[in-house]
């Protein structure tokens, strides 16, 4: 089990007062693919950065059990969690071109991630980077790993920052969001990867997303979040056949091609959801 995660709750101390920003998720994922839906608010990516304890001061973390491949994230120090973010667990981040630093070459920064964890020499570290970029498909790595990341695309930046994060042969990667600003075309290519990479080295992947029909094609599993709760958790092929209004209602408002609605449906929500 690479992630037992119960009870999770995380709030933030505020001028006003306390407010829980996640409020009792409880989940466990070993080597599948899991996904996070919702809207946006819900949650889905403070549960990520708690479980790598990457939030804001001022947030608080509390739960019954929050176990990342048998560390305990709640007692670790500082120095047990550099061990494993990044090389136990990447993290992809929504949009490369505020991830990458636009003031080192692709090639060094892939370098530096793969060194970071691995050791070795620059010319080693360099070696690898254009393996692990020929790894991701891309066409000419020796050329790219010269280039600066304004001089690439959306879909090759986040080619590059999945290369970064596969250096130290992570046993999780958390893909937080990582074809929302890619256009439908390089969105299908990404997640290909993804799937074929994750596949081949029998990692975990946990997807955040706000789009149900790429999670249930995709993924093996779904988690529905709304207002810090998980609402539902069902297999992904019977995300069609969901229990819970709330993601009954989501599956609603998607647009249709084959069932074209002359006006879409508006969310209704209920108080009692936020009990449940």
């Amino acid at each position: 089990m690479l992630v037992d995660i119960q009870n999770l709750r995380v709030s933030f101390a505020t001028r006003t007062g306390t407010f829980e920003a996640v409020r009792g998720v409880s989940f466990k994922i070993g080597t599948e693919k899991l996904g996070i839906v919702g809207e946006s608010g819900s949650g889905k990516s403070l549960t990520a950065r708690a479980l790598m304890r990457l939030l804001p001061p001022n947030a608080r973390i509390d739960a019954d059990r929050l176990n990342f491949d048998g560390t305990d994230i709640l007692k670790a120090d500082e120095r047990t969690m550099r061990g494993i973010r990044g090389k136990r667990a990447g993290f992809i981040l929504q949009d490369p071109k505020y991830s990458l630093n636009p003031v080192m070459t692709i090639g060094r920064q892939v370098a530096e991630s793969w060194r970071q964890h691995k050791g070795g020499s620059r010319k080693q570290a360099l070696e690898a980077a254009v393996d692990l970029l020929d790894q991701v498909r891309i066409r000419d790595p020796r050329r790219v790993c010269d280039l600066y990341p304004h001089e690439v695309s959306g879909g090759m930046g986040q080619r590059v920052m999945i290369a970064m994060m596969l250096a130290p042969d992570p046993a999780l990667l958390i893909a937080d969001e990582p074809t929302s600003a890619l256009d439908a075309t390089v969105q299908a290519e990404i997640l290909r990867l993804m799937e074929d990479l994750v596949s081949k080295r029998g990692m975990g992947l946990i997807l955040i997303s706000h789009d149900l029909p790429l999670v249930s094609h995709f993924c093996d599993r779904v988690a529905v979040m709304y207002a810090g709760h998980v609402m539902e958790e069902l297999s992904a092929g019977t995300l069609a056949q969901a229990k819970h209004p709330y993601t009954k209602g989501l599956l609603n408002c998607l647009p249709s091609l084959t069932h074209p609605k002359p006006r879409l449906p508006v969310l209704t929500r209920d108080a009692a959801w936020l009990q449940s």
